[in-house]
Parts: C-alpha cells; structure tokens; sequence
C-alpha cells in the first residue's frame, strides 16, 4: 500500500469524489445491497471461536511458499493452495484471472480469489485481504534494497485471519452470505502513483456481478505483537458506520479493546480504497500503524524482517474474533 501522507489523502478525496460519482456502468448486472438486514425467522447461530493457532499455521503456509511476487513460481504455487484450502472448506470458488500492466510497464500475471459463502443469500457483506507480496524492500528503514520481503505481515497475516474465518463459516454457516475476496496485485505500485496501487482491488470493484455486499472489511498488517489498529482516514470518510460496528464491538471485549483505540490514525491507498470509489460498496480497512516509525506503519513493513517472528498469536486472535463476531452478529440482527 502507499505510504501515508496527509497531503496526499487532500488529492485523494478530491480524485475519489469523482470516482465515486461516476461508478460502475449501470448495464452491470448488480443487484444493490440491502441498506439493513434482512428480516428471517432462522434460529441464531452462536460466534464460534477464532483459532489463532490455525490462523498463525495459516500464515506460515503462506509464507513457507517464499515471497509472492508477481509472475514467480512462488505466486503461483501460493494461488493454488489457496483455492485448494478455501474449497476445502466449502466456498463456491471463481479465480478472477486478469492481466495487468504496473507503473514499470510489467504486465502482471494476475488472480483474484472469490469464496462465496451462504450464494443464494442476497444479504452479504464482503472481508478482503490481499495476498500478493512486495517486489522491492523500499522501506526507508531497509539497508538493502535488494532485500527480499517474505511478507508474513503484509499480506499473509490478513489471508491467514480470513482462512480461519472460512473454516468456520464452513462448520457453522451464519445467517448471512460473505463473500471473501483475496486480491492479487496490490503491492506491486510505485509511491506517489496512487493508481498504480490495488490493482486486483481495481479490477473486482469494476467487474462486479451478483449482489453488492452491503459493507466490507479490509485485513493489512495485522499479525504484528502490540498492534495499534487506530481509525484509518478512509475508512471513516467513506464508512463511518462501518468503523462504529467494528470499533464499538471490539470496545465491549476487554481483552481486544486496546488493539482498537478509537484514535484517528493516517489515510492510505489500499485496496479498500478502490472498493470504495469504484465499487461504492462502504468497506473499512483495519491496518497497524505505529507512533514511533518514521513510516507510521510496522518497522518491518516492505523490509526483510518481515518473517514469522514478526507474527503474534494474540494480535491475530484479537481481530480474527473481533471481524468472526462481526458477521454472526451481523447474521444474526443483533450488531
């Protein structure tokens, strides 16, 4: 994702104004998502409990394929235990293969993953981690810019919450259809570039069929111990009510609470981005930022440190439970 930096969230909002006014063509066949949940007389089906072991086996499968760049064996690879797992816990599947052309001219071998959970429910919501891995260590704390950056965090840690969320749709389907979406080509962008970010994120938000899922919650960066998820900038710009369900929520659990400070944090380009003003579905991104880098994320983000050490069982529990509870609650009419 795009470093943060406030002048440049000022340009965003203006070019997102105009995304956002103009949208998806309306020849698409998109049925709008419901503004509240749907009535139905189904019993409620109790939060299951997220398991921060297999999220962390999860993370390292990902990460034991070796950095998933674009167009290697290791990306490919990657892809298909992905969709091998996700069916294996009974997702409809739809690998939404693309090409695309980064900001160096590289034409990127590309696959969105789509596991549809609940199909014939027109009520959905949408969770999204992208699962592709920087191609560079340009993070200004890296040394070596020919390090390699295994992305166990910044990428694989989201994946890896999503895949245990997916387990356990599979065990105990909740009330509501969700749609898990692995984007692919969002870390290959070139900074101050804002659309050479979220490509796979660009390519789902202006070829969406189906049903609208009515919000949807972005994963980046959150497998890292202490983690910080303070309110991104637009997030609360463009689902404000969205960031009060997940925040509130996670406020009423004390052991999460701190991971969840109702603290502004910065704006980054990520694929929630994209979804947002192209798509027009509300979706939050929950990403780790730090006061004491000069980045204002992880010190290990886009850097060779980026490995297994850096992933904490407790900070995946946290959000993994927190985001689980979410849908069943939601599911359930009772967030």
């Amino acid at each position: 994702m795009l470093l943060p930096h406030l002048p440049r969230f000022v340009v965003l909002l203006f070019v997102a104004t105009l995304l956002y006014g103009c949208g998806p063509d309306t020849t698409d066949p998109i049925l709008p998502a419901p503004a509240t949940a749907q009535p139905h007389n189904l019993p409620d089906v109790p939060v299951p409990s997220f398991s921060a072991d297999s999220a962390y086996a999860y993370v390292a499968r990902q990460v034991g394929f070796g950095p998933r760049v674009m167009n290697t064996p290791a990306h490919d690879r990657t892809r298909e235990w992905l969709v091998a797992k996700l069916k294996a816990f009974g997702a409809e599947i739809t690998e939404q293969k693309f090409t695309a052309t980064a900001y160096d001219g590289t034409t990127l071998n590309s696959t969105n993953i789509i596991a549809r959970y609940n199909p014939e429910m027109t009520d959905r919501v949408l969770l999204a981690a992208h699962w592709d891995t920087r191609h560079v260590a340009d993070s200004p704390l890296e040394d070596d810019p020919k390090a390699i950056v295994n992305g166990a965090d910044d990428g694989a840690s989201g994946v890896g919450v999503l895949l245990e969320i997916a387990r356990q749709l599979n065990i105990a389907p909740p009330n509501i259809g969700v749609d898990i979406v692995l984007f692919d080509a969002e870390d290959y962008g070139d900074s101050g570039a804002v659309e050479s970010w979220g490509l796979g994120a660009q390519h789902y938000s202006k070829n969406l069929t189906g049903t609208r899922p009515r919000y949807g919650i972005l994963l980046d960066m959150v497998g890292a111990k202490d983690a910080r998820f303070a309110i991104e900038g637009v997030s609360q710009r463009f689902a404000p009510a969205v960031v009060d369900k997940v925040w509130n929520l996670a406020g009423t659990i004390k052991k999460f609470a701190p991971y969840f400070p109702k603290e502004e944090g910065k704006a980054v380009t990520d694929d929630h981005y994209f979804v947002n003003t192209i798509a027009r579905i509300p979706m939050i991104d929950i990403i780790n930022f730090r006061k004491d880098t000069e980045t204002g994320f992880v010190s290990h983000w886009h850097t060779d440190d980026d490995d297994m050490d850096k992933i904490d069982r407790e900070t995946l529990k946290a959000v993994g439970q927190v985001v689980t509870a979410v849908v069943y609650r939601e599911g359930n009419g009772s967030l």
